[in-house]
């Protein structure tokens, strides 16, 4: 019965460490990417100000939660 039990999890472990891999690299892209527009929100939002014109109506909140 031991011997059947290794063969499951030995059967089972590339596939979790695949899921696992997976897992991971998405959840880095999601947080680049989330990272990377609120970033780029701020930066506009710097710019339309020093332009004197209005702030996006859309961004006043992303704006306020970025910094």
């Amino acid at each position: 019965m031991d011997t059947a039990w290794t063969a499951v999890v030995w059967a089972l472990l590339p596939t979790l460490v695949v899921a696992g891999l997976f897992w991971f690299v998405l959840r880095g892209i999601l947080r680049m990417d989330r990272t990377e527009r609120r970033v780029h929100a701020r930066i506009e939002a710097e710019e339309r100000a020093k332009r004197g014109l209005p702030p996006v109506a859309g961004d006043a909140g992303a704006a306020h939660n970025a910094g």
